[in-house]
């Protein structure tokens, strides 16, 4: 009797499997929600179909219906978060439509963080005759205050360096970021978790925190430049078109770019709601020596507006100013005046950078302006870039903890003086 049961139990199992297994290929097209599934049993993935793995469970596109049933079982299942890119609408700056913004991209609550309109840049023909498009300024203001020098021309840093860019992907045959790329992978695809090879930015945001990390101004030299144009950059595509992003796609990315030895890590988006895929591997990247930082959101000026995953002490949360180095009103806020003054704990705003009106790199080969603190956080990966703390004797971990007080030196105390809710240390400049 004993055996018909265990036989009856195996059957029904079996059956039941296959049909959930059948269910996930009509639901990937049609739905895209994601869910945590904390289980690490190999029926439930089989049953389910896993998109990424982690260590207490995985993440699956499966139908609600699927779930539903799964829940039946007793398993504990919960929606991915999802995050957005930050800045507001921007301004392309090319030679066939100087004015028009491309507000379809962005799907930012901060809208009214907009650019201003420029007049078309100037542009030559290239090789075999194609149009080379110029920027206004091959050092506009942002470069300009990171380097406080308003006469530069051009900038330096970076070289062996390994930067990640977690963000909507990038152009990489843009003639100022072609040669910068030493990695290109989407994370965003439905069909595939990870595609090597392939990164491409239908948004633009990811071309421009990558311009402004490490252009090279090209092998014409009649680009922009970025902070740090020695550097070598990880193209890794976290979020689709539309601006969104899955936290357990971020949290494979992180974990990936620490793991391929990337020193500094950038990310541009954040959420008012915390995840734990993020958070855990926020922790992972950090104890590989990897520098975390994001940019603090664009929901002030009221305190404790700060997003994650720039809430954590671990990651350096970057807020943004304008040319006249005061905190936009936009850039959120931390809690620094309720913590323990020049020590970063969670939910410090860390640094300050420029963040209004910038002019990078864009993914129609120009370039354009965007506002918003996802424009101040590559300022400070560019210097963590440029001035990482390498040593022979020191651990990876060491190098971190250097880099990150390096910066901390680096930084000018902006008003209001002392370690306050929207500037932290400061400024950083080069000296």
């Amino acid at each position: 009797m004993t055996n018909m049961k265990t036989y009856r139990k195996l059957v029904f199992c079996l059956l039941f499997g296959g049909f959930l297994a059948f269910l996930p290929m009509a639901h990937a097209s049609a739905d895209n929600s994601r869910y945590f599934v904390k289980s690490t049993k190999g029926f439930w993935k089989n049953a389910l179909g896993v998109r990424h793995n982690f260590d207490n469970g995985f993440t699956t596109d499966a139908s609600d219906f699927q779930l539903r049933l799964a829940k039946v079982f007793g398993v504990e299942i919960e929606p991915v978060a999802i995050l957005q890119i930050l800045p507001g609408e921007p301004t392309v700056t090319s030679d066939t439509d100087s004015d028009s913004k491309i507000s379809p991209a962005f799907s930012s609550d901060d809208s009214d963080i907009v650019s201003p309109k420029i007049s078309a840049p100037k542009s030559i023909k290239g090789k075999g005759g194609t149009i080379r498009y110029l920027p206004s300024d091959q050092t506009p203001w942002g470069i300009e205050t990171i380097y406080a020098n308003s006469a530069i021309e051009t900038t330096s840093g970076g070289l062996g360096i390994n930067v990640a860019i977690l963000d909507t992907g990038i152009l990489v045959s843009h003639p100022d970021l072609a040669r910068r790329i030493t990695q290109c992978k989407d994370f965003s695809n439905f069909r595939y978790p990870v595609v090597d090879g392939k990164c491409d930015d239908k948004n633009g945001h990811g071309t421009h925190v990558a311009g402004i990390i490490a252009a090279d101004a090209g092998a014409d030299g009649k680009g922009l430049y970025g902070v740090a144009p020695q550097a070598n950059l990880f193209a890794y595509k976290v979020c689709g078109t539309n601006g969104s992003c899955y936290a357990d796609d971020i949290a494979t990315a992180l974990r990936m770019a620490a793991d391929e030895g990337a020193k500094v890590v950038n990310m541009s988006f954040g959420s008012d709601q915390e995840s734990s895929l993020i958070r855990d591997a926020v922790d992972y990247a950090f104890s590989k020596g990897s520098l975390l930082v994001a940019a603090a959101g664009n929901d002030g000026p009221f305190p404790d507006s700060i997003d994650y995953p720039a809430a954590y002490a671990s990651v350096v949360a970057v807020g943004a100013i304008n040319q006249t180095k005061s905190v936009t009103d936009w850039s959120s806020r931390g809690i620094n005046s309720t913590t323990t003054p020049w020590i970063v704990e969670n939910r410090d705003v860390e640094l300050a950078t420029p963040g209004e009106y910038i002019e990078s790199t864009w993914n129609n080969k120009g370039y354009a302006i965007l506002s918003g603190t996802s424009m101040a956080s590559p300022f400070v990966v560019g210097l963590a870039a440029k001035y990482w703390q390498s040593s022979a004797s020191a651990s990876i971990s060491d190098q971190l903890l250097a880099t990150r007080d390096y910066l901390h030196f680096l930084a000018n105390d902006l008003l209001p003086l002392g370690d306050d809710d929207a500037s932290g240390f400061g400024l950083p400049q080069v000296k």
